[in-house]
C-alpha cells in the first residue's frame, strides 16, 4: 500500500505521535511524508528506502508571555505564503505524478487532505484535536468557553472534513457524537514506553519538571524560585548548551534522553495544556499543573479533562496559590494515577490496519459529516 501521510509542523508533539505510526506502517508499505516547520527536521532523520519527508509550508504561531499573538502570527503567515504557495503546489503535481498514494492519513495537516479530496482518495484522521467536535463534553468541563468551543468547531471540522476514519487519541472518554470515530489511548514514544513508571520500581524524585514553550513568560521563574523544590525548567532558555543553576532553578540544555529522565522521576510537572507531554505524563503516573497557552482552547479542554479524572489541576494562569495546592495534593493525585494503565500503542495501531484496509477497498467515504 502506498500512503501519503501528512504532519503539522506547529508544535512537536505532531510529529512525535507520528514518528511511531510511521514506524509501524513501513514495515508493509511504501510512505510518504509532507511535513512543516520544525517537525520536518526530526522526521527526515527517520527517512529510509520505505519512508520519504518531503518539506512543505505550513501555518505556524507566534507566541507572547504564554498567549498567542494574533497579529504575528498573522504577519508571519502572509510573509510565508508568498514563498510557501508555489513551493507546495510544485509538490502537488510531483507526488501526483511520482508516488501516487492509494490513500492518506493526516495528522491535522491540510496539505495532504486536500490533495486526497482533489484526486478522490480516502482519507484516514489521527489526531487528538477532533475530540473538540465529534465528541460531547459536559456543562462543567466546557463553563466559561463555550464562545471559545463554537469558534474552534469552526475552524477544526473543514480541518479534515469527510474523512473516512477518525482516530482520536486521549485519556479522557467522553460519548461520541459522531460515526466513523473511535477513541484511543494516547501514541507513546518507544522511550517513554520504556521509563520505568512507579509500579515497576521508578519511584518519584524530590524535583518538578517544567517545560515552557514561551521563552517570553517572565513571571514564571519568580513564581517556581518561591516554591522550596528543585525546579528542572526547559524550553525558557533555549539556546543553553549546559545547565545553568540559579537557587533551586536547575535551566537545562533540551536532551530527549534527559528530559524523559527528568520526566519520568518527577514529584509534579508543570506545563502548558498540549496533548503529547499530559499524555505522556498520565501514563508514567506524574500529577501535572496544567496552563494552557491562552487562546488555544483545546489545551483548555484537555487542562480541565486532567482535573476531572483527578490527574492534577488547571490554571488560567500560574501563582503561589494555586502552585501551593498542587503541591499539597501531590498525593492525592498520584494515588488517582497510579490505576491508569494502558498497553502501549497496540490498541490505535491495530485499529488503524484495519482501517486502511477498508478504506483502500470500500473508497473515500461521506462528503459531509452526519451532524453539525
Amino acid at each position: 500500500m502506498r500512503i501519503l501521510y501528512g504532519v503539522v509542523g506547529e508544535g512537536m508533539g505532531h510529529a512525535m505521535r507520528s514518528r511511531v505510526v510511521l514506524d509501524h506502517l513501513t514495515q508493509n508499505h511504501d510512505v510518504q511524508v509532507v511535513v512543516s516547520g520544525r517537525a520536518y527536521d526530526y522526521l527526515v532523520a527517520r527517512a529510509n528506502d520505505h519512508l520519504a519527508v518531503r518539506k512543505i509550508w505550513g501555518y505556524s504561531i507566534v507566541y507572547e508571555d504564554n498567549e498567542v499573538d494574533s497579529f504575528r502570527t498573522l504577519l508571519a503567515n502572509l510573509k510565508g505564503a508568498v514563498k510557501g504557495w508555489p513551493e507546495n503546489i510544485r509538490a502537488y503535481f510531483e507526488l501526483a505524478d511520482q508516488f501516487k498514494p492509494d490513500v492518506v492519513i493526516s495528522d491535522f495537516e491540510s496539505w495532504s487532505y486536500l490533495f486526497a479530496k482533489n484526486r478522490d482518495i480516502p482519507v484516514v484522521s489521527v489526531d487528538n484535536i477532533q475530540m473538540l467536535n465529534r465528541c460531547a463534553h459536559a456543562p462543567e468541563i466546557i463553563a466559561g468557553h463555550e464562545g471559545d468551543l463554537r469558534l474552534a468547531k469552526t475552524v477544526i471540522k473543514p480541518k479534515v472534513a469527510g474523512a473516512f476514519h477518525y482516530l482520536i487519541t486521549t485519556f479522557f472518554y467522553p460519548p461520541v457524537r459522531k460515526k466513523r470515530t473511535t477513541l484511543h489511548p494516547p501514541i507513546l514514544r518507544p522511550e517513554i514506553l520504556a521509563a520505568r513508571r512507579p509500579g515497576q520500581g521508578g519511584g518519584g524524585g524530590d524535583h518538578l519538571l517544567v517545560y515552557q514553550t514561551s521563552t517570553s513568560n517572565t513571571a514564571l521563574p519568580e513564581i517556581l524560585s518561591r516554591c522550596g523544590s528543585e525546579c528542572r525548567v526547559y524550553g525558557l532558555r533555549r539556546d543553553l548548551r549546559e545547565e545553568v543553576i540559579e537557587g533551586n532553578l536547575r535551566y537545562r540544555p533540551f536532551s530527549e534522553a534527559g528530559f524523559i529522565e527528568d520526566l519520568r522521576s518527577a514529584r509534579g510537572v508543570i506545563a502548558s495544556g498540549g496533548f503529547t507531554l499530559m499524555g505522556e505524563a498520565v501514563y508514567l503516573q506524574r500529577p501535572m499543573l496544567a496552563v494552557p497557552v491562552r487562546k488555544q482552547f483545546e489545551q483548555v479542554l484537555n487542562a480541565r479533562y486532567l482535573e476531572a479524572e483527578g490527574y492534577g489541576l488547571y490554571a488560567d494562569e500560574i501563582t503561589s496559590e494555586r502552585l501551593g495546592e498542587f503541591l499539597e495534593r501531590l498525593p492525592d493525585f498520584q494515588r488517582q494515577l497510579a490505576s491508569y494503565q494502558q498497553d502501549g500503542n497496540r490498541d490505535l495501531l491495530g485499529h488503524l490496519d484495519e482501517v486502511l484496509v477498508k478504506a483502500v477497498s470500500q473508497g473515500k467515504g461521506p462528503e459531509e459529516d452526519e451532524q453539525i
